[in-house]
This record gives structure tokens, C-alpha cells and sequence, in this order.
């Protein structure tokens, strides 16, 4: 007889290997948590003290930091302030203006007593009237002696020196016109001086595809402007009405010209260019639109000139993008838009709006 078959306990598989992929993603979200209760409680002290900890004023514009753009070793600065792109009301970011950040940046500058003048770095075809004309404003006041008033000690202004890129035109002259001195390219394309207005009138389309409108109004004005109507309803009074607008707006221009230009050596017979025609960065100098042929550097020079100073560290200021700026993109939703590529991205003009704009592209 056979002895008995020796029976041997089964073999214990290896215990499986716990993942540690939600214990990584546990641990993400918690330093994620505790920065962003660490930003809120700064940004509550911050509101709460006229100082916050980095050492900037809160305001309810743009957060700012000052980034030092080259390093000379020297006390005094002088900050650079840009405008490029179309000026326009729309949101940056969809969080503030071109205009809002411009303003808390002068404010930046004008508040450091270290910055002693400021370049606006021009590189722009114009764009909107408003923001133009606020734009042109801010800049006309940072330079403006202010007498102390109230509680407010008094503000001595600084001078802008304007540098400008290959496109400093229409909107883009506009705000440069008030500032102390001009420095643009041989080859900078400038004035353009002029507002434009455009609409489209799309009625024969809609009489091909057989749509027919149907329209209520308040008065005989009220849909001057629309594209539906037929080409020959327009009356010349309709017609009076916007070009005594465009003229209104068009003066205007004018007037920030003459005054920003005053003690400059502006021709007699600018106004002969004021047409709408753009100019080359030499024409402009000959007509006295700008005060010197040069670039950025030179536009540093020039700044030091007026200032007063013999060196100065180059700075600017960027808009702050922190923790609670990127907790914060996912509670927005865009919504997704169809582009059609043309090779050329254009202004994206809006229908009624009036712009100071040069229509001129440059390839």
C-alpha cells in the first residue's frame, strides 16, 4: 500500500500593492486648501491696513508687482508703461481695462518717489474713443503740478516720455500727444489724426434669402443706423446727424493735439494733416507731431534729460497672477467661438462705435 498523499497548505499570494495615486492627489488638494486660506487671510489684512505685505497699496484695480526690466545700480527709476494693441473697454483677462491697468500703474509710479519719469512704450493703431481719451487724460494729470487739497498733501507731477514702436497711430497719436516729449522710428507709422465710424447694410442679402423686417421704434431717428433698411431710405438729415457727430469727436481730437503740442515745434499748417493720412516717424518730425528720431534706448536718454538724473534703474509693472487668480479660473466657463483664419488678425470693430483707428496694416 501506497502511503498517503502529503497535502501541502496553499501558497499566500502576495497582498496587492495599495495605490498611492489618491493619497498624491489627497495631499495636492490640501496644500492647495492651505495656500489659498493663506492668500485670503493677506488680502484681508492687506484691505485692512493701508499697507499689505508685500508692500503695495490695495486698491480695487489690478493687483501690481514691479518687476526691475535692467538693473543699473541706481536710486532712481523710471518706469515703462505700454500700450499696445487695440484700446479698448473690453476686459483684459476679463478682469480690467487697458485703461484701469494704465491708471493703477501711473498710480504706481507717481506714489514711489524713487521713479522720477515714465516712457509710454506706443506700439497701437488706436481703437475706441472713451478709453483713448481716458488713457490721454491719466497721463495729462500725472504730469499736472497738484496743489494739496483736504487731507491729499500736495503732488508734484512727472514727465512721459513717449517711445514709439512701429505703429503709434490714430488712438494711438492720441494718447501720446499730451506727453512731455516724442521719440519715434524713422519708420513708425503715426498720425492718422481722425475718427471713423462704419456700419454694414445687409438688406439685400435678406431680400435674396426673403427675410423682411419688422421694426417698432420711438422715432424717426431710432434706426438710423441699422442694416436692414434699404440704401435709399437713408435721408441726407439722417446723414447730417453722424457727420455732425464724427465732426464733434474730430475737434476734440484736434484740441488734445494743439494743447499737448503747445511749446512744441508744431507746424503752422498741421491741421493740413490732420486728415485722416498716416505718416512716416521723419514726416512727423518735419511737421513737429514728434520731437525726435530714435528708439527705446534713446527715449531712456531723453528721460533722464528732463528728469534731471544721471542713471536710473529700468522698471515696470505686471499685473499679479497668484494662487487665488488660478482657484479662481474654475468657476468661469467660455464659452468656445468659431475663428475663421484669414492670415491677418484685424480690429474687430463694432457697428455704431466710434473709433479713432488707423486703417492701415502693416505686413
Amino acid at each position: 500500500m501506497s502511503p498517503p498523499p502529503i497535502i501541502l497548505p496553499p501558497t499566500p499570494s502576495p497582498a496587492p500593492r495599495k495605490s498611492r495615486g489618491w493619497m498624491i492627489f489627497g495631499l495636492v488638494v490640501l496644500v492647495l486648501f492651505v495656500f489659498s486660506m493663506i492668500e485670503n487671510f493677506r488680502q484681508f489684512v492687506g484691505g485692512m491696513n493701508p499697507i499689505n505685505f508685500s508692500g503695495y497699496r490695495t486698491s480695487a484695480g489690478p493687483r501690481l508687482d514691479e518687476v526691475i526690466m535692467e538693473d543699473n545700480d541706481a536710486r532712481n527709476k523710471i518706469a515703462v508703461v505700454a500700450v499696445e494693441g487695440i484700446i479698448t473697454s473690453a476686459r483684459l483677462d476679463g478682469d480690467y481695462s487697458l485703461a484701469e491697468l494704465i491708471k493703477a500703474q501711473l498710480k504706481e509710479a507717481q506714489e514711489d518717489p524713487k521713479v522720477k519719469a515714465v516712457i509710454l512704450k506706443v506700439n497701437s493703431p488706436g481703437g475706441e474713443v472713451l478709453p483713448s481719451d481716458e488713457i490721454s487724460k491719466e497721463l495729462a494729470d500725472f504730469q499736472t503740478d497738484q496743489p494739496a487739497e483736504g487731507s491729499l498733501p500736495a503732488r508734484k507731477g512727472k514727465p512721459v516720455i513717449v517711445s514709439m514702436g512701429s505703429l503709434a497711430a490714430s488712438g494711438g497719436y492720441y494718447v501720446s500727444a499730451p506727453c512731455k516729449w516724442i521719440v519715434a522710428n524713422e519708420m513708425t507709422i503715426t498720425g492718422s489724426i481722425g475718427v471713423i465710424m462704419e456700419s454694414y447694410n445687409y438688406r439685400g442679402l435678406m431680400d435674396k434669402v426673403g427675410l423682411e423686417p419688422v421694426v417698432f421704434k420711438s422715432g424717426k431717428f431710432k434706426d438710423m443706423m441699422s442694416g436692414s433698411r434699404e440704401p435709399t431710405e437713408v435721408t441726407q438729415e439722417e446723414r447730417d446727424i453722424m457727420q455732425n457727430l464724427i465732426n464733434e469727436v474730430y475737434g476734440k481730437f484736434k484740441s488734445v493735439v494743439a494743447a499737448g503740442r503747445q511749446g512744441h515745434k508744431l507746424a503752422a499748417n498741421w491741421t493740413d494733416y490732420a486728415d485722416g493720412r498716416v505718416l512716416s516717424g521723419k514726416e512727423a518730425l518735419a511737421l513737429g507731431f514728434v520731437d525726435e528720431l530714435g528708439d527705446f534706448n534713446d527715449a531712456v536718454e531723453r528721460a533722464k534729460t528732463i528728469a534731471g538724473i544721471g542713471n536710473a534703474n529700468i522698471v515696470e509693472y505686471r499685473a499679479r497672477r497668484d494662487l487665488s487668480d488660478m482657484l479662481g479660473l474654475f468657476g468661469k466657463s467660455k464659452v468656445p467661438a468659431i475663428k475663421l483664419d484669414l492670415g491677418v488678425e484685424g480690429p474687430k470693430l463694432e457697428a455704431g462705435q466710434l473709433y479713432f483707428l488707423s486703417s492701415t496694416v502693416v505686413h
